[in-house]
């Protein structure tokens, strides 16, 4: 499997990695890929949750007891739940939303796909989705998978993320560049 060395180097990388080689033996990354989107989701929406895995005044026992709710509560695998156990023991949970990416990117790469954040003003329409992913994919030359985004400031246009690359066509950028150029 190829993986950058970028994500290898890093330290959520390592974690993500090690993770990822488990599931694969066990012919589990499906379900631990399914288990680490609900745990993203948790951390997005629960203030609780994101202090539970980033108080440094929490003792390594009560994070762990935390994290075992967490898995009991969401109904997560046996290794996802071990996973945050090691998190936990080793005092890595504030690391868990990189881990989740690195996770992501791994897996990604390992189904030969690549990851695209889209960013618009508006909500996109499933056609317009479709066609972004298609163009995106010959572009490519491999499977995009698109993770969507809203922001209003954009006031229109799209501003898509692949890997390091950045396509900006909002409308928000090129008022910016308009402006700049007027000013000499």
């Amino acid at each position: 499997m190829e993986i950058s060395a970028g994500i290898q180097a890093s330290l959520s990388g390592r974690y993500a990695s090690a993770l990822f080689d488990l599931a694969a033996e066990q012919g589990t990354v499906t379900a631990v890929e399914s288990d680490l989107a609900k745990l993203s989701e948790a951390l997005a929406e629960s203030s609780d949750m994101r202090a539970a895995t980033t108080n440094p005044e929490l003792s390594r026992k009560a994070q762990g007891a935390a994290m075992a709710g967490v898995v009991k509560l969401l109904g997560l695998s046996e290794l996802t739940g071990n996973f945050l156990g090691v998190l936990a023991t080793n005092r890595r949970l504030a690391e868990l939303p990189a881990i989740i990416r690195a996770f992501r990117a791994i897996a990604a790469a390992q189904r030969g796909e690549v990851s695209a954040e889209v960013t618009s003003a508006h909500a996109l329409t499933d056609a317009q989705l479709a066609t972004l992913k298609d163009k995106l994919t010959a572009r490519e030359g491999r499977t995009v998978k698109l993770e969507t985004k809203v922001d209003s400031d954009l006031l229109g246009g799209l501003v898509v993320t692949i890997g390091s690359k950045r396509i900006d066509g909002s409308i928000r950028t090129r008022l910016n560049s308009l402006a700049h150029a007027m000013k000499g």
